[in-house]
């Protein structure tokens, strides 16, 4: 029973992603998240941030302020999308002694 109500809870957290990259879709908003970013930062997202709205300027500041706790896989999508640069990683992981 846990496990049904966990993967509907992430059911639900998907679905509730995708509507808002709809709306940011339609309005043309050119802070819209790209779908790639959202499925592979929604764990990160949850974890961190999940109190600002997604494709704010809140988000992206929550996100970047805990950039050494994103999973790789949301990072490599943020690199894809151009919200960060592979340089400003390496640079960030650099001074972490990573």
């Amino acid at each position: 029973m846990i496990r049904q109500f966990a993967t509907s809870t992430k059911s639900i957290a998907l679905a509730a992603l995708l509507a808002a990259a709809g709306v940011a879709a339609q309005t043309g908003s050119a802070s819209a998240v790209s779908l790639r970013v959202q499925t592979a930062c929604m764990a990160d997202y949850f974890s961190y941030c999940s109190k600002h709205s997604v494709g704010s300027q809140s988000l992206r500041r929550c996100m970047s302020d805990n950039g050494a706790r994103l999973s790789k896989r949301c990072v490599n999508a943020l690199v894809a999308a151009g919200e960060v640069s592979k340089s400003e990683v390496a640079r960030r992981a650099a001074s972490l002694g990573r």
